[in-house]
């Protein structure tokens, strides 16, 4: 719901405490109702001198705007006779509080949503806003005719309201609705044009100074131009009520309203309904340099890099957060300011867009940011300029999102891997880098790229999944198994996360890593950063690709050997490709129990096998049968996830690895879970299931005084927990003994198991 038409909100802000806003904003909204004998309500929202226009005005309020903003009623003629109070003049009066005792206590969204209702019962609604800017009196100033800054002619007075015009400025309020207003205005005090000068605004009125008389109304309770409006005090603001009216008010309403861009300086008039971005039509892949909005859009770009030196100033923030924030709040300043010079028939939605956008371009990643922002959105795909698919609930969509070319898609992902130090041209045309917050990146440009450059970003989580979330909340586990991965890890199981790719192996590893105890020291190892444990002692490594000589290149394998020597208690690897899993196995046998790592496998046997395949690229000539002892002695659990068909993530399997039967690595499942059909919505029913069997290391645990309840690992609902997903329980069997039957592709009764390794070293 928006203003009424013909009703005007003015809203009346200070630079500082002291230069009389509140004065001005009770005598401007009587000379209003005196001058255009229409409906005028006066609001106090200052939240600090709460109560002031109770005493300016001498009116005790009927409701309070926190009062108003929660009231339940249709917002009527007759209902806002009881709401507002009424001043004899004929003004109408709405109160912050009671008295200076209370507090202003408003929902901003509730009394905007009310003002506008109350908006078609008033020509003018006169605003005090106080001198601090929050979410409220943001809210008013987004729907305001006009905003009247007070100052007066003092230094420091001026200087706090060019702090907070710089400060409306940044928040995208449009320069043409600031109007400055000089109050008390003396001989002595600064020169009215200097004034402006500084403050790069004109000056809409000038208030003379007259302490006298201002102090007698506020004896009196009454504003000033009622009780002498002859006095030229008075007069200075019927002059400023007559210019304001006088077209002033009409002139800035037009910037909230939607008109068509000026042909003049934007090009042809066109509709933007549609989600912002820097080309043209959705999935056409063609841009349109005939958009007047892309039009203005570089125009602005280029005058502001000719303004500004951003490629240094973002050099010299990077880091720093208080430099980045100062950096992007001159730069939204800047863009602002030539906005209003350029573009100046936008309409306000638009411009405040058209600003985003611009400063997306110049110091983030573009039309990329409105996806990155969106916590919905788990996976970004660029397939070239003009396609960009996203993964919204499990589920791939074509966004309505588009780069303006390749080119502005290219320096995208320059901005991202040049501050990682990453190379990517057409010697090294792809690259795996990270976001700042730790999202994964990986980018292909021509010549392999051929319909333009392609990226993706796997987002991270802006809140870290617990394992809470896997019980609670996506129902991917249930709370015995997540108890049971829980004991695991606290006791030094080496365990390897197996799936798919996208089926979420780094988040469950980043979740498990948080089991860790955090008297040890880990040290992690990734090709981009991505986890992000909570434990204080920890080693971050990161891999380097290789310079432009071809040299200096340090991988996952490097990085393994080396935090061999750097007395890590754990070590934990974001993922095995090649042959560093050679390497990660040595270590799990070699005292380092408790490590962790991922592998791509749809299964748990065929993730030995893939480790197996690993192992082999390390270029060592072992024979087969030593790789399958170093994983059958260094590995004890498989933990397998899978993303379903309908999008969701679920632990598929928990499996020990029993030991090795000739040249079998033994494995038994003791958890899984089993599709049972679909429902109405088409999503996944299953349930979860253990399988029966005990896990061997069980009893290690029990002589080191660590209980597990054998109930955990039965089939009998009775004796089980209820799983977390899908619906019952599976159909009772009896419980048993494990016996190590190899996953082979011919299954045979086994007649002895041999373990190579333990979890005790």
């Amino acid at each position: 719901m928006a203003i009424h038409a013909n009703c005007h909100v003015i809203g009346i802000v200070g630079g500082k405490g002291g230069v009389g806003k509140s004065v001005v904003a009770a005598n401007l909204c009587a000379a209003l109702t005196v001058e255009m004998k229409a409906p005028t309500l006066l609001i106090d929202l200052d939240d600090r001198t709460c109560g002031d226009q109770n005493v300016i005005t001498g009116l005790r309020p009927n409701k309070t705007v926190g009062e108003f903003s929660r009231f339940t009623g249709a917002v009527t003629a007759a209902a806002l006779k009881s709401i507002v109070a009424q001043h004899p003049s004929g003004f109408s009066y709405l109160g912050a509080t009671q008295g200076p005792e209370q507090r202003l206590s408003v929902d901003a969204g509730l009394f905007k949503k009310q003002l506008a209702a109350a908006s078609a019962n008033y020509r003018y609604i006169i605003v005090d806003l106080g001198n601090d800017i929050s979410d409220a009196q943001m809210a008013i100033i987004e729907d305001s005719s006009c905003l009247l800054v007070v100052t007066s002619p003092e230094v420091l007075v001026v200087n706090q309201t060019k702090r907070l015009i710089n400060d409306l400025t940044t928040a995208t309020v449009p320069q043409e609705l600031i109007q400055v207003v000089l109050n008390k205005v003396s001989r002595t005090g600064l020169n009215a044009q200097a004034i402006s000068q500084t403050l790069r605004r004109p000056l809409i009125g000038a208030l003379p100074l007259d302490d006298n008389t201002a102090m007698g109304a506020l004896q009196r309770s009454t504003p000033f131009v009622l009780g002498q409006p002859t006095l030229p005090l008075s007069k200075a603001y019927h002059d400023l009520a007559r210019r304001l009216t006088g077209g002033v008010l009409q002139k800035l309403k037009s910037l909230s309203r939607p008109a068509n861009l000026s042909a003049a300086s934007l090009g042809p008039a066109s509709s933007h309904s549609d989600s912002p971005k820097l080309a043209s039509a959705k999935g056409s892949g063609k841009s349109s340099s005939s958009d007047p909005l892309v039009h203005l859009k570089l125009s602005v770009h280029s005058e502001l890099i000719k303004e500004m030196d951003l490629k240094k100033d973002i050099t010299n923030s990077e880091g720093d957060d208080g430099k980045e924030q100062e950096l992007r709040s001159k730069t939204t300043r800047v863009i602002s300011q030539l906005v209003d010079r350029m573009g100046g028939g936008l309409p306000r939605e638009e411009r405040s867009r058209v600003i985003k956008e611009i400063l997306d371009e110049a110091l983030g990643l573009g039309p990329l940011e409105q996806l990155l922002e969106d916590k919905s959105v788990s996976e970004i795909m660029v397939n070239g300029a003009h396609q960009i698919y996203i993964e919204k609930d499990g589920k791939l969509q074509l966004s309505p999102v588009t780069f303006s070319g390749n080119l502005q898609l290219r320096n995208v992902i320059e901005r991202i891997v040049t501050p990682l130090g990453r190379i990517i041209n057409e010697k090294q045309p792809y690259v795996d880098a990270r976001l700042k917050d730790g999202s994964r990146v990986n980018a292909v440009i021509e010549p392999l790229a051929i319909d333009g450059p392609s990226l993706t970003i796997r987002k991270f989580p802006s809140d870290s999944i617990t394992i809470r979330d896997y019980t609670e909340r996506f129902g991917s586990m249930t709370q015995e198994m997540a108890d049971f991965l829980k004991i695991c890890v606290e006791q030094g199981l080496n365990i390897i996360v197996s799936g798919g790719t996208g089926s979420g192996k780094t988040t469950l590893l980043n979740c498990l890593s948080s089991f860790i105890p955090a008297n040890e020291r880990i040290v992690t190892v990734e090709d981009a950063a991505e986890l992000q444990l909570k434990q204080s002692h920890v080693v971050r490594l990161e891999t380097r690709p290789a310079n432009m000589e071809g040299t200096g290149e340090v991988s996952i394998r490097d990085l393994v050997r080396n935090s061999l020597r750097m007395r890590p208690d754990r070590i934990v690897v974001g993922e095995c490709r090649d042959g560093a899993a050679l390497d990660m196995l040595s270590a799990m046998n070699t005292g380092h129990d408790g490590s962790m790592t991922t592998v791509h496998a749809n299964n748990a046997r065929e993730a030995v096998a893939r480790l197996e395949t690993l192992c082999l690229m390390a270029g060592m000539d072992l024979p087969a049968k030593s790789i399958r002892d170093q994983i059958a002695g260094a590995v004890h659990l498989f933990v397998q996830i899978g993303r379903l068909s309908d999008g969701s993530r679920k632990i598929k399997s928990i499996t020990e690895v029993a030991g090795i039967q000739g040249d079998v690595v033994t494995l038994t499942e003791i958890f899984r879970f089993k599709e049972e059909g679909f429902d109405k919505n088409r999503k996944i029913v299953g349930r979860f299931q253990a399988t029966g069997m005990i896990p061997t290391f069980i009893e290690k645990f029990e002589r080191r005084g660590v209980t597990i309840p054998r109930k955990m690992f039965s089939t009998n609902p009775d004796q089980g927990s209820k799983p977390s997903a899908g619906g019952g329980a599976s159909s009772p069997t009896p419980m048993r003994k494990p016996t190590a039957t190899p996953q082979a592709t011919q299954v045979t009764r086994p007649t002895r198991i041999k373990r190579t390794g333990t979890g005790e070293k």
